[in-house]
């Protein structure tokens, strides 16, 4: 597996298996460079002096800390899958955060129509993220700095998904450091909202790197046998986030009851299986499951 090193020059597929294109990496500065030019894991500057990165924002809401709420991986590309933005900007809905960009990368120019909604979405209250692949820590620093900026100037983002984030120790640096960068990017009061994508549990340390991190995704068939991290009890639910993907309609109660038990404070729940995208559309349940976690709903 690439650890924050740099030895390619290309770009990689953003998915949660092995990539198909060219690979994240080059030989320019990198996550935790080890050439001569600048880097985020480096000696001598290596320590942050920048905006802390630690996640001491506002992060959720006094009322989305209070109840369960939903993070949005990402839906489809918003023309042909307009009615499932639309559910996300649903007055009462609790959606805590959504996800611009999915797998096809953010483009080469701006996009109207994924403008519009992240508009709309702000507009209606749902933090929007933009999607940064860091490819297990071997996407380049500048590389991934550019395509950050590029959202705050095309879609205003209000913060990040660092997707395929890694998880060892080693790399922590690298993230800390990357993540004390994209805090500036964003001009808000607190910084860019920084949710990190690990997809399993992580080096306990990466929890003073963002506002978020997504300690599970995967099947419902692991999850339901799953077990949190012990060091995760020492932090509040608003600060882990569990994907699930082939929950069945009647198991919603039990996926609920796990993540409160486990101490998440954002999931999204999906009855949609399959090894590409199944978190790219809102679930067949979506109504059943806003009512569940979100009472008070408008219909």
């Amino acid at each position: 597996m690439p650890h924050l090193t740099s030895s390619g020059t290309g770009l990689a597929v953003i998915g949660s298996g092995a990539a198909t294109g060219p690979s994240m990496t080059g030989t320019g500065p990198s996550l935790a460079g080890t050439g001569t030019g600048p880097s985020l894991a480096g000696t001598g500057t290596g320590a942050a002096t920048g905006p802390s990165a630690a996640g001491t924002g506002t992060g959720l809401s006094a009322a989305g800390a209070e109840r369960l709420g939903f993070g949005i991986p990402g839906c489809a590309h918003p023309f042909p899958a307009l009615a499932d933005w639309d559910e996300l900007a649903r007055p009462g809905a609790p959606v805590h955060w959504a996800v611009l960009d999915v797998a096809g990368g953010l483009g080469a120019r701006l996009d109207p129509h994924r403008l519009e909604v992240a508009d709309r979405l702000r507009n209606a209250g749902v933090r929007v993220l933009g999607r940064l692949d860091l490819g297990r820590g071997a996407r380049p620093f500048s590389d991934a700095v550019s395509e950050a900026h590029r959202q705050v100037d095309w879609y205003r983002v209000d913060g990040y998904f660092l997707d395929r984030c890694p998880t060892e120790g080693r790399d922590l640096a690298g993230v800390r450091r990357l993540a004390t960068v994209l805090k500036a990017a964003v001009n808000q009061a607190d910084g860019a909202y920084l949710v990190l994508g690990h997809g399993g549990p992580p080096h306990p340390g990466y929890a003073d790197a963002a506002d978020q991190m997504v300690t599970f995704s995967g099947p419902w068939a692991e999850y339901r046998w799953s077990q949190a991290a012990e060091w995760t009890a020492e932090h509040p639910p608003e600060r882990f986030v569990h994907f699930v993907h082939g929950v069945p309609r009647n198991h919603l109660d039990e996926a609920v009851r796990i993540a409160r038990w486990q101490g998440a404070g954002t999931v999204f729940f999906t009855d949609r299986t399959g090894r590409t995208s199944p978190f790219a559309a809102l679930p067949g349940y979506w109504d059943e499951i806003v009512s569940q976690i979100g009472p008070g709903v408008s219909e």
